[in-house]
Order: structure tokens, then sequence, then C-alpha cells
């Protein structure tokens, strides 16, 4: 492990990109402790204190806190998230934005262009929902959130929520383009991971007052582990596919005649679907939340973590965008058209449409699997935490995102040793049969 780290200092490019990643994510930090013009912040954090556990506190989770301080960053990447899943639910059924979906790099850049676009629109809806939130809300003792409230107001916080947003979205695009890992993933697990001193300090706090008993504290750090060991398991789980390639005959040369397999992977989506299935849920009961309506409040409790009908739109979510994940990643009849034209075939099964129909078939079995086990992680910890008055942080959820973008960084940054040379994470042996 030492000498894998100091690996890393003697390849130029991924110094580079670790430095320009760890630089990012600083930016994206300071970012979050810059306030928001035009709001008690004391009045702020003693309504948050409150709503702690809530909807808000949830979404302030994914935040990094910066919601908590209404700073300039507080919309956080949720927006650049939820337009992404909307342009990839319309590309299935659109059908110009299915044609550019598989025009390659030239359709990926104009879909990416509009999900930009959408980012905006989105992040300008939801600050100007906060916004006028905000005016009609105070603290416990009473003190207005807004000290001057008003159209000025409005205007100024939804200029400047949405900017924040749009900045995000490019560092995150940025990490993803210059840095090591996927970007928008690594926001959120700096996010959340930063809240890790703090509810280390609050769950001690707990212990110390009685409030939280040692075996109920004993049983939560059981479930981290075993939540911990279950996202190692489901990432690097594969299901492999014997290939075999005939041998052809090119002037006097033979190709061919080699055996290999195709890695499905038990959970190809990768912790996607739970950041998916949170934004799409805390959306609109994020817009109801700051509506004196008691139908819009009454949504907003509905949709609150912890009810009933929450855990079962959230599990069904997770389960959802599992399969529609795997689905626009994998592609079984791309993977059998490619094996037929270099001469590859599955034992015992006719190539073409018979290929494409096993590998779905595989596929959608392990996929099950997969999107069953990761709904499990997500929501039994956070269950049987809510029972034990444990902050929030140590919910399934949290460290499925935590443990599986680690686990993802840790991956690429392997991966660009060992295209050098050099000695990676792994045992030796390990490092040598991928090598081979």
């Amino acid at each position: 492990m030492t000498e894998g780290l100091g690996n890393i200092f003697r390849v130029p490019e991924l110094k580079k990109r670790i430095i320009f990643t760890a630089l990012a994510l600083i930016a994206y930090r300071l970012g979050s402790h810059i306030p928001t013009p035009g709001i008690d912040a004391h009045a702020l954090s003693s309504f948050f204190q409150q709503a702690g556990g809530t909807l808000l506190g949830f979404f302030d989770l994914f935040s990094g806190g910066a919601l908590r301080r209404l700073s300039i960053l507080a919309l956080g990447i949720m927006p650049y998230i939820s337009a992404s899943i909307i342009l990839q639910l319309l590309a299935v059924v659109l059908p110009p934005l299915e044609k550019l979906s598989k025009e390659g790099e030239a359709g990926r850049k104009k879909i990416a262009q509009y999900t930009r676009y959408s980012t905006v629109l989105l992040a300008a809806i939801q600050a100007m929902g906060i916004a006028i939130g905000l005016e009609n809300m105070q603290s416990p003792s009473g003190e207005q959130i807004v000290v001057n409230p008003g159209i000025g107001f409005r205007l100024m916080t939804t200029m400047t929520l949405t900017t924040g947003a749009i900045f995000l979205m490019w560092v995150g695009e940025q990490i993803t383009e210059r840095g090591i890992g996927n970007g928008i993933s690594l926001l959120i697990f700096a996010g959340i991971i930063v809240r890790m001193p703090e509810a280390i300090v609050n769950t001690w706090r707990l212990l110390s007052t009685g409030e939280l008993s040692p075996l109920a504290l004993l049983v939560v750090l059981v479930l981290m582990v075993l939540v911990v060991a279950g996202v190692i398991i489901m990432t690097l789980g594969q299901r492999p596919i014997v290939v075999q390639y005939a041998k052809r005959i090119v002037g006097r040369r033979i190709y061919g005649g080699q055996s290999t397999h195709i890695p499905l992977r038990i959970n190809t989506a990768g912790v996607i679907p739970v950041i998916f299935a949170a934004s799409i849920i805390v959306f609109p009961a994020t817009i109801a939340q700051f509506f004196n309506h008691p139908w819009m409040q009454g949504l907003a409790q509905a949709l609150s973590p912890g009810t009933v009908i929450y855990t079962v739109l959230y599990a069904g979510a997770i389960i959802f965008f599992t399969y529609f994940y795997t689905a626009i990643v994998f592609n079984p009849t791309d993977v059998a058209d490619n094996m037929r034209k270099y001469g590859g075939f599955i034992p015992g099964i006719r190539p073409g449409a018979r290929t494409a129909e096993f590998i779905e078939k595989v596929l959608d079995r392990i996929t099950l699997v997969g999107a069953i086990y990761l709904t499990l992680i997500s929501i039994l910890p956070e269950l049987l935490i809510t029972t034990m008055n444990v902050p929030f942080f140590f919910g399934g959820t949290s460290l499925l995102i935590v443990v599986g973008v680690a686990l993802d960084t840790v991956q690429q940054v392997e991966s660009h040793l060992l295209m050098r040379h050099y000695e990676g994470f792994l045992k030796k042996s390990r490092v040598k049969g991928r090598m081979g």
C-alpha cells in the first residue's frame, strides 16, 4: 500500500490529475462557506437545528452543509443530476434525442449541452422557490430569517444560487475531464465526508449523556462494516460469460482461436441509482417544503425520510434506476454484433440475436440481485438507525455513496499506475494476473 501511494507521484500526468482534483474540491468547500446576502445566519442556523433529520436535513447532507448556511452553493449538484435524469429519460421516449445518443461523440456533446441548459432552468426554479420559502420562515425564537424580504431579495437570491449551481456543474465536468474519478460523484462524496467529524462528535455526546446506549452504537458500527463489505462485493462482483473466437487465416497468419470472457458486473450502475433516486424524490418534496399551503405541506411530510411512502418510492426508484442506467451503459445487441464481426461466439449459443438474448437474460438476473442488494443497503440501516437516534450521517445511503465513490476513484488511480507498469494498491499476484 505504501509503495503504491509513493508511485502516484512518480507519474507526472496522474500527479497533475490528483492535484487538480484536490484543488477543485477545496474550491468547492470554500464556496460552501460564502453566505448568500440578506440572510440572518443565526436565525437560519436555529431553524436547521430544529429541522435536523427531516427532509431539509437530508438535502443539507448532499449539499455538504451549504444549505444549512445558505451559501452561494446551497443548491449543490442536485439540479445537474435532476437534469441528467430528465434528459436520459427523454432519450428513451423521444426519437430525436434517441438518435442523438447514438451519434457517437458529437451526439453526446449535444446532449451534454441540453443538460447544461436544463440545469440552469431547474436551478433557477429551485432558487426562486427557496427565496420565497425563506421569506415565510422563522427561527424557533420567532426571528425572521430574511432581513429585508421583497422582490429584490428574491431576484438576488435566485441569481446567486443559480450561479452557484452552474459553477458546481462546471467544476464537476472539469474534474471528470482533467482530474481523477467522476466529478459529480466526488462533489457529493466531499459534501458527505466533510460531515464526519461533526457526526462523530454528536455520537460521542449522545453516548456521554446516555441518549445512545453502547449496545446501539455497537450495532451501528457492525452495520457500517456490513455496508462497506456489501458495497465492495457488489462493485467487484462479476458474472463472466465465456467467449470463443474462431481461427481465421489472413495471408500467412492465423488469428483467433482464443478463449476469453465478458465480465458482467453484478452492479453495473454503481452508486448512480442511489443518487438518482434520492434526487428525484427530494426535488418535488423540497419545493413543497417552502409553501404554506396545507396540501403542499402534506406532500412534503409524506415524502420525508422515514415515512412509508418515502421508503417505498425510494426502494422502487433505486431498482428502476439500476435497470435503467444499466441499459444505458451496456447494450447486449452491440456486444453480440461486435462478437460476430470478429468471429466470436458463446459456446452453445448461436451468434447474432440469440447471443444478444442470452447476454440480456443473464444481465437481467444479476442486475436484479444487485438492485435488491443496493436497496437493502440503502434503506434497512437507515430504518434501524432512525429508531436508535443516531446522527443521519451513518445512514446506509451515505456509506454507500462514500465507499462506492472512493472505491471507483482508487480503481481509476490504480489503472493509471498499471498502464505505466507501476505497482498498484492490490496484491502483486492480482496485479500480475490483470496485466498478464
